[in-house]
């Protein structure tokens, strides 16, 4: 058993927020299906066993939720109601599908369900009349059950953003889901599950955002299911409000054949953790996780990645970068297994992180484990500052040494930024870069 706090008598945020799901799970949603109840039962009895991370466990040991867990955070009460024009400076012109959720809650009117022909995309509620057999195959079924707040999302689900791609569908414009949070306090539980099929292609954006400036906890839980030759670009954005808590899984299952690129970019967010869990299912999967994680002041971010080549012939590329200024702290913990029998796997994992002040950290830990023979597996770290030679040249080309180290450290970030395949995402990403590394010290 792990260290912590037990929940069943925790007086703190997560015993709070159990205590506030009174009623059985679907009790409140009567037109859930049995196996949905059954889902949302079972998670909250697992939540109920688990207990609340801390130091002393070896994945949270540069993680310390100390001042998460005594924040007072309670689910939604009296919905925000936003127009199209609060949230004109959010929207992205070539995503004109989109679903957008406000403090947890569809919001219908900020959203756009009419897509290319080929996506079927709603709610939870929605797409169990039309996709209920897909969901039941999927939903639930990727995430780690056993971890405590995939558990806790799954027991708190009501309503979820599901995209489903027949086969052979190709979407030539990316999808929009964006997730927006407008009172300080709430506790909200994002869900996505995407499910591409055979062949098909697609671009999704998965944003989480704050119209405000206060303290509240997203834990959200997405699952993408990529069938035999589907390609799928996932590019997730958290850029919370200063002050938030955001705590999130990722599980990718890849078929046969088919192409993962993740671009993930961690702005926003007093506390943030991605864990990101990637499996090769059958042969020739290939998956590219790209990520940027750029912070300052007293913010903490922590990405975990999981790639498993359960199977031969797999590709998998990594690259994640962190600049770190003030007394901010960032944490990347990679893992690469390669398992017995997933011959002629190639894979290669770097770790890069530029600090731009003396009282800022980096724990960065690639890991590699190998139980086949015939195999390709490279990896690497690198912790350092701005290199001063570097800084001169552009000196001697007339820049002052304050534009040059802002040129640097943008040139650093733009190189995962220039990954993501949206032009507008990019400019307004690489005017978030350019503002924030202004000005460090």
């Amino acid at each position: 058993m792990s260290s912590g706090t037990a929940l069943a008598t925790d007086e703190g945020v997560l015993g709070r927020l159990l205590a506030s799901l009174t009623l059985p799970p679907g009790s409140a949603a009567p037109s859930q299906p049995d196996w949905l109840k059954t889902l949302r039962s079972q998670a909250l009895e697992r939540a109920g066993t688990l207990r609340l991370p801390n130091t002393h466990d070896e994945a949270w040991r540069f993680t310390p939720l100390a001042k998460f867990s005594s924040q007072s955070f309670q689910p939604l009460r009296a919905p925000t109601v936003l127009q199209p024009d609060d949230i004109a400076h959010l929207t992205l012109p070539e995503a004109t599908t989109r679903l957008v959720f406000v403090d947890g809650l569809y919001a219908p009117q900020l959203s756009s369900t009419r897509p290319e022909t080929g996506l079927v995309l709603g709610t939870l509620d929605a797409m169990l009349v039309t996709q209920a057999p897909s969901l039941e195959a999927h939903l639930g079924q990727h995430a780690n059950a056993d971890t405590l707040f995939a558990a806790l999302n799954t027991a708190f689900l009501q309503d979820a953003a599901v995209l489903v791609v027949p086969r052979d569908s190709v979407l030539a414009a990316p999808v929009h889901v964006q997730f927006i949070s407008t009172q300080p306090g709430v506790a909200s539980h994002p869900r996505l599950l995407l499910v591409a099929g055979a062949c098909s292609q697609l671009t999704v954006i998965e944003d989480y955002v704050a119209l405000h400036a206060g303290s509240y906890f997203t834990n959200a839980v997405a699952e993408v299911v990529l069938q035999a030759h589907a390609q799928v670009t996932h590019v997730r954005l958290q850029r919370e409000s200063a002050q938030a808590f955001h705590l999130a899984s990722c599980a990718v299952s890849l078929g046969a054949a088919s192409r993962y690129q993740s671009v993930g970019i961690s702005l926003g967010a007093q506390i943030s953790r991605l864990d990101l869990s990637v499996r090769h299912t059958a042969e020739g999967a290939q998956c590219t996780l790209n990520g940027l994680a750029l912070i300052s002041g007293e913010q903490l971010a922590d990405t975990h990645s999981f790639i498993d080549h359960a199977k031969p012939h797999g590709t998998s590329r990594q690259l994640h970068k962190c600049i770190v200024g003030g007394t901010a702290h960032a944490v990347f913990n990679g893992q690469v297994m390669v398992r017995p029998g997933a011959q002629q796997t190639d894979s290669a994992q770097s770790s890069r992180n530029l600090l731009l002040s003396k009282q800022a950290q980096v724990n960065t830990q690639p890991q590699l484990e190998i139980f086949a023979d015939d195999v390709k597996c490279t990896h690497g770290a690198t912790v350092g500052q701005l290199d001063s030679e570097e800084v001169f040249y552009l000196q001697s080309r007339g820049l002052s040494e304050g534009v040059a180290r802002n040129l640097l450290t943008y040139a650093f970030g733009a190189e995962i930024i220039n990954h993501i395949p949206v032009a507008s995402l990019r400019q307004q990403l690489e005017q978030t870069v350019l503002e924030q590394t202004t000005g460090q010290p």
